[in-house]
């Protein structure tokens, strides 16, 4: 059975079922073992469509109505009015709907992912937040696109999922510059680091840090993806590992149906 973890702030909204998967409950094998879900790696087709059915199954949907997208650290969403082709997804970061019964699913392997729902408004969202895409906007603009389907920001509530922790996340000074050229405050979010020229970056409560001044809830899980290695898959722990092939995990969000 696909293995979830849930955020308490979504749990208990009405009508609503989510997931944020981890690694244990699949098919794949190898360094993609087992609930591998990314539809651009290089695992086998039909082991990916078995894990992305067993995740849909535990959201209470059917895989067809699982969609994904094509993710490239950017800030563009997507709108989803009915599934579109495995084969044809959008180059998208984050993704939203007012469907009931479609359920909206990002990848991720460190990278923050975050779920959004206002149950009143029956609106929900779900965004692949980097570094590079939280900085750029990511999130503001999943709010926005909620928004535009009739959502309201005083009711949006959001979870920031299982991603790399602020112990695990050792960085240089790009990208410290780069987060610190938007804002000087958000040195915050960095910690000395074990190296000198290097620091450990707190993504998790940057990303929740941007929620809260756009005006939504934020709730953050507190699983580290690179110190969890039986439960989650990770870029940085495959960089250190010396490379090679790597699964990622799904988050999915569903309304109604």
């Amino acid at each position: 059975m696909a293995e979830f973890v849930t955020a308490e702030s979504l749990a208990g909204l009405p009508g609503l079922a989510h997931g944020f998967f981890t690694r244990r409950g699949g098919v794949s094998a190898g360094p993609f073992a087992a609930l591998n879900c990314s539809l651009s790696g290089k695992d086998d087709a039909d082991a990916v469509r078995e894990n992305r059915r067993r995740a849909a199954d535990a959201l209470g949907v059917p895989a067809t109505a699982l969609a994904g997208l094509t993710q490239v650290h950017g800030i563009d969403v997507a709108v989803l009015d009915t599934p579109w082709p495995e084969n044809d997804r959008p180059v998208a970061d984050a993704l939203v709907t007012r469907r009931p019964g479609l359920a909206l699913g990002v990848v991720t392997a460190d990278c923050a992912p975050v779920l959004f729902a206002d149950a009143e408004s029956g609106v929900i969202g779900a965004a692949h937040a980097g570094w590079r895409g939280a900085v750029a906007g990511v999130l503001e603009a999943t709010i926005a696109a909620m928004e535009a389907l009739g959502a309201r920001r005083g009711r949006i509530v959001t979870a920031v999922g299982p991603c790399i922790r602020q112990p695990s996340y050792e960085v240089a000074a790009d990208l410290r510059d780069a987060v610190l050229a938007r804002d000087p405050a958000d040195a915050r979010f960095f910690a000395d680091g074990v190296r000198e020229g290097r620091w450990q970056f707190d993504l998790a409560g940057y990303c929740a840090a941007r929620l809260t001044a756009a005006g939504v809830a934020a709730e953050v899980t507190p699983h580290d993806t690179l110190a969890l290695e039986d439960a989650f898959f990770s870029h940085r722990r495959r960089t250190l590992a010396g490379g090679g092939p790597i699964g990622h995990q799904l988050s999915s969000i569903v309304i109604g149906g």
